[in-house]
């Protein structure tokens, strides 16, 4: 099976970023792939939150989802968007959702999940994240059946091994991590981690990255993100496949599934976790 991981530099205006996005779709496509990934907040990243309200929609209104869902169906592919930033149904709740899909080549929604785990941290002096107070947190894990089983993460989900334990043994064979990772905690631990739930779960783990400074044209004042980028193809054994570097663009890598059944069979780990409790 052949994927490709499509690494973007999105800004603060969805509109901007759509055709950006839909050209890599495409290219990705005619390199032969058939498993198409994106990386989280594929629809906008922003430091204003007045932006956010101004902008963002429910998922049944998203233009971006509507755009990818037509090129999924046009292309004939699977197609991981990584995340959206949307409106969520609940009126008495004034956060968003963080929501990733996996679109069938029919173009229809196969699988949802919403952002488990929230980045509530601080990185260094004068630098911190509160994502919880602006995205409302999910509280289902999802094994979405696409090529093959795909358990679904999103970024900070990574430091939380015990959600891809539980995806593995629920029978994922492919594990995404679509991400905006902090370029300091990206230098410090991405590769690591990513291989780690590689290792640990005999799958391929597949991380579709944000990169580089995100324009902020229309958001004054505001300090703009910033993201790690070095989107990674990673095979069951810990070996990285692909490394997409720092520059947008798309990065194709082909699966041997194969290797996931090898990986199990030399070492089960993923399968002799029983809880052990101290005194």
């Amino acid at each position: 099976m052949r994927a490709a991981l499509i690494q973007l530099n999105v800004g603060d205006d969805p509109a901007a970023n759509l055709p950006v996005t839909l050209d890599f779709v495409r290219q990705a496509a005619a390199g032969g792939a058939t498993l198409l990934l994106t990386p989280e907040a594929t629809n906008i990243l922003t430091p204003d939150r007045d932006r956010q309200r101004a902008l963002l929609v429910p998922e049944s209104e998203d233009p971006t989802l509507a755009a990818l869902r037509d090129a999924a169906r046009e292309l004939g592919v699977w197609l991981s968007v990584g995340s959206l930033s949307l409106r969520q149904d609940d009126p008495a709740e004034d956060r968003f959702v963080n929501r990733s899909f996996l679109l069938a080549p029919d173009g229809e929604i196969a699988a949802r999940y919403d952002k488990i785990h929230m980045f509530d941290a601080t990185i260094s002096e004068g630098e911190s994240f509160c994502e919880s107070r602006t995205f409302r947190p999910g509280d289902q894990a999802v094994l979405a059946q696409g090529p093959e089983p795909i358990g679904m993460t999103v970024c900070y989900d990574l430091r939380f091994p015990a959600l891809y334990r539980r995806l593995a043994k629920a029978g994922a064979r492919v594990l995404i991590v679509p991400s905006a990772f902090h370029p300091q905690t990206g230098e410090a631990h991405w590769d690591v981690l990513l291989r780690a739930r590689a290792i640990e779960t005999g799958c391929f783990v597949l991380a579709a990255a944000q990169t580089g400074t995100h324009p902020a044209p229309h958001s004054p004042g505001k300090k703009p993100r910033e993201s790690y980028g070095r989107s990674l193809a990673v095979a069951p054994w810990g070996e990285v496949l692909a490394d997409a570097g720092t520059e947008p663009g798309v990065t194709p890598v082909d699966l041997d599934m194969a290797l996931v059944d090898d990986a199990r069979s030399r070492v089960p780990a993923w399968r002799h976790d029983p809880v052990v409790w101290g005194p």
